[in-house]
């Protein structure tokens, strides 16, 4: 060991030991207790950033504390490396992403490696190669078969940038997940899963997942959307009131409205529209749709937004009234949900009062509340039913049930449940995916591609740039195939799937990655699954975490696994953020390098600066290899787990890393100084109850430390308070051993307290600073290595405190400390508290009014 710590050395030497001994390999199958944790692979379109170094970290630290405490861990790594991302990186570089994407892979897992990540690189796996991917078409299918895939026309999502379809999930805000462009409405045929199969199941195990975050499984349980209520059927009639021989069926949650319902909404897209629109209305009807066509979903919902709408000419029937009644358009109503079809009650629905209000439709109010309606708006609360005929006088509650009832009776209506959850549609028109297996055939129709014709491979390809259609398209010895059935020539499909597919059973992949007869081996399945620990960013709530819930139920059904859901546990990690600087004119962003004096260094205005999430387009990244190589990777991953709670955000600050590595140092230093009288020493118990003074102190703050670490990394995954007891142990062992201390005044259960330091310190930290602790653990003379040492047991009988420290405020500042005895009574700690000196001269002269004592923590004098 060398007096000065060298991270470039001394991370080299651990990391080559680790992997030429294998230590991270996981068995087969678990025989005996096990742990699997898993934190969402990247997409290796470049290099890694603070946010990764941040979330990989943080699997890190329980991968190693669970190996430590006698689980057989598995944390595997792979790549997410199909898709939009590598693609569209592969465009701008010009380079084809077949050729791009393995090099990037080969300098992430360098980077992966450089930081000490405890990974079984073993099984790893990478999305783009036929050997993972010819499992995704297998699935498919297998869902074919099932009906769970299946073809259809659809109005969908199509990105203007990057040429593709997005699933609704997608789209933020109106705009694509991946490139911020305004997405517009497209109608294509597309494949898609039958996700909603499993709404229920996806809704009723939300109440499973106990150790995900409440936010994610709010947001899944809102994206479900389900919605208990009644289909009831409008016939259509002309404005003469002659029926036409068409019905509109609406979807409500209110059937107890239904008297006051005045008008019916059709979505601009419904297919009756054409057909029913009178010719007087034709002209607008046209406008109108023409122009929701170029507006996205986000605008035509937008709460608070703009109600617009034209009438059709034509009239349908209230079902319960006999009233004929108009029929309009407008764009708060989406083809995709419902049956793209409202009937609008304004007296109760506040969209449909303004609406009303705007084009001068009658509101009809049947629900009376308790008191008087509001003004200016509808009213949606419960009350009692009012003209409603025979349900004139029902609590509105009962009246939903008794209307329901009557519609069914009537054979105009039955209950029925809605989702807003939607089909996923993952067909793209994107170059870089999985080939889709399927054959289309003019005489037989799609045809699956056999499983022994298994994997359709992706052809290597220069022209792979998307121009608005399918680059597969484009190669006619991959489009032109004999159909499976027939034998005559027939086509390939030419969409890829969605990257979301790749990773939605990825985790399922990396039990048995080299397994070429099946997905994976089912038995070692039963034994990993379910993830105990996921990592990753909440981002994806709506996305991935949705579809691997789905993938998984599906897989259940196929008796692949045999656990409801996927992962027990879900931590999701906040950003990492920094100052972003914006020129106020130009809206462009600046590095702090480039800023001169603080300002725009071509118009010489002083920048907005904010606090943004570290990124390219903002200039605000960091290089995680800059800093790797000025720190080392254990300063790093310390700045990263220190600075603040792993779900909150993290400021980057270099003043952190800097701490960081001060502590480092400290700990390195203390243990060189005193590497003489440790080394060779085992742990030695110490009899708590034998020491006094400043050694018994020690001895209770070390395995107050052992206690509240192993707390915090296992309970609460606090490991910013993990962190700060190490740091505190290590200011009480300056205390007690300074450098200005001889070292051969050190001896007796001092010296078995030092050793007894080292030995638990560098357990401790060894999840969060690997390397430094590989070291000097080996310094100490222990022939293991560290990272498969037992972890450290706190004696109860060192945590039971003797003596409580007081804090002693005269009007709430602080004044002094006092030491009690942990049993003493209330009175003895006032006394001792009246008497501390600083206190005492601070309420000299002044009447005492009150002394407020909080148990275990301060004393408060109020004087006056």
């Amino acid at each position: 060991m060398n007096e000065t710590y060298n991270p470039a050395e001394i991370e080299a030497k651990w990391q080559e030991r680790w992997e030429r001994e294998q230590v991270f390999r996981a068995p087969d199958r678990p025989d005996g207790e096990k742990f699997y944790v898993l934190e969402m692979f990247p997409y290796p379109s470049g290099d890694l950033h603070m946010g990764h170094v941040r979330n990989y970290s943080i699997g890190d630290v329980m991968s190693r504390f669970y190996r430590m405490n006698g689980r057989q861990v598995l944390h595997p790594m792979g790549f997410d490396s199909f898709g939009l991302p590598a693609e569209n990186a592969a465009v701008k570089d010009g380079v084809p992403p077949q050729i791009r994407t393995p090099k990037n892979i080969e300098r992430v897992r360098a980077q992966m490696k450089a930081l000490g990540f405890d990974y079984d690189w073993s099984r790893e796996i990478a999305t783009h190669t036929p050997e993972y991917y010819r499992w995704n078409q297998w699935f498919f299918l297998r869902m074919w078969e099932r009906g769970i895939v299946y073809r259809r026309q659809a109005a969908v999502n199509w990105c203007p940038k990057d040429l593709t379809v997005l699933a609704n999930e997608q789209v933020f805000d109106g705009r694509c997940w991946r490139c911020d462009t305004l997405v517009e409405q497209k109608s294509i045929p597309e494949w898609a899963f039958r996700i909603t199969r499993y709404a229920q199941s996806l809704l009723d195990d939300l109440a499973l997942l106990k150790e995900w975050p409440d936010r994610i499984t709010t947001m899944q349980e809102h994206w479900i959307g389900r919605s208990e209520g009644c289909e009831l059927d409008f016939s259509l009639v002309n404005a003469a009131g002659q029926p036409t021989g068409q019905t509109v069926r609406v979807f409500t949650t209110r059937p107890d409205t239904t008297f006051g319902c005045t008008f019916v909404v059709l979505a601009p897209e419904h297919p009756l529209v054409n057909q029913i629109t009178t010719p007087e209305q034709r002209a607008d009807v046209i406008a109108f749709v023409a122009r929701m066509k170029d507006m996205t979903r986000e605008e035509r919902l937008q709460e608070g937004g703009v109600k617009e709408g034209v009438p059709t000419g034509a009239y349908a029937i209230n079902p319960f009234t006999g009233e004929k009644i108009p029929v309009w358009l407008a764009n708060f109503v989406l083809a995709g949900y419902g049956a793209g079809a409202v009937m609008s009650v304004p007296a109760h629905d506040q969209r449909d009062y303004e609406f009303a209000r705007k084009y001068g439709l009658p509101i009809r109010v049947v629900i009376q509340p308790v008191g008087e309606l509001p003004a200016d708006q509808a009213w949606t609360g419960p009350g009692t039913m009012v003209a409603s005929g025979e349900f004139t006088g029902l609590s509105n509650d009962e009246g939903k049930f008794r209307m329901i009832d009557a519609a069914e009776q009537g054979g105009f209506g039955k209950r029925s449940i809605q989702w807003h959850l939607r089909d996923w549609g993952f067909s793209r028109q994107r170059y870089w995916g999985t080939p889709i297996p399927v054959i289309h055939c003019e005489g037989c129709g799609p045809v699956p591609v056999p499983d022994d014709q298994l994997p359709v491979l992706l052809p290597n390809i220069t022209a792979f740039k998307s121009v608005g259609d399918a680059p597969l398209g484009r190669v006619p010895e991959f489009v032109n195939a004999p159909c499976p059935k027939c034998g005559q020539p027939a086509r390939r499909e030419v969409e890829t799937m969605d990257t979301f597919v790749d990773s939605a059973w990825y985790y399922a992949r990396f039990i048995s990655p080299r397994d070429d007869k099946h997905p994976f081996d089912v038995e070692a399945a039963r034994q990993w699954l379910p993830i105990d620990l996921y990592i990753g960013g909440p981002e994806h709530a709506v996305m991935h975490l949705l579809y691997f819930r789905f993938w998984h139920k599906v897989m259940r059904e196929m008796g692949l696994v045999f656990t409801p859901e996927p992962a027990a546990k879900l931590l999701t990690q906040g950003m990492v953020v920094a100052p972003a600087y914006r020129s106020p004119s130009s809206g462009k962003w600046w590095s702090r390098e480039e800023l001169k004096d603080g300002r725009d260094p071509e118009t010489g205005e002083e920048v907005i600066v904010t606090i943004e999430k570290m990124s390219k387009s903002k200039r605000n990244g960091v290089d995680p290899l800059a800093m790797l190589q000025r720190y080392g990777a254990d300063t790093l991953r310390l700045f990263c787990l220190f600075a603040t709670p792993p779900e909150k955000d993290v400021e980057w600050s270099e003043h952190g890393v800097e701490g960081a590595h001060r502590f480092i140092q400290r700990v390195w230093r203390l243990a060189y100084r005193n590497l003489e009288l440790a080394r060779g020493q085992p742990f030695t118990p110490v009899d708590h109850a034998s020491l006094t003074g400043a050694a018994r102190d020690f001895n209770a703050r070390l395995h107050q430390a052992i206690d509240r670490v192993t707390t915090c990394i296992a309970g609460q995954q606090q490991y910013n308070t993990a962190i700060a007891a190490c740091m505190e142990l290590t200011n009480e062992a300056y205390a007690l051993f300074p450098e200005s201390r001889g070292r051969e005044t050190i001896t007796g259960p001092e010296r078995a307290l030092l050793v007894n330091y080292f030995d638990v310190v560098t357990r401790l930290l060894a999840p969060m600073a690997p390397h430094l602790c590989e070291e000097i653990w080996a310094a100490l003379g222990r022939d293991a290595l560290v990272c498969v040492a037992p972890w450290p047991k706190a004696d109860p009988a060192a945590l039971v405190k003797s003596e409580v420290t007081y804090a002693v405020q005269v009007n709430g500042k602080l004044r002094g400390e006092i030491r009690v005895s942990a049993d003493a009574s209330r009175e003895r700690i006032e006394q001792a508290a009246l008497a501390e000196p600083a206190a005492l001269r601070h309420r000299e002269g002044k009447e005492i009014k009150r002394v407020i004592v909080v148990p275990n923590r301060l004393v408060n004098i109020v004087v006056g």
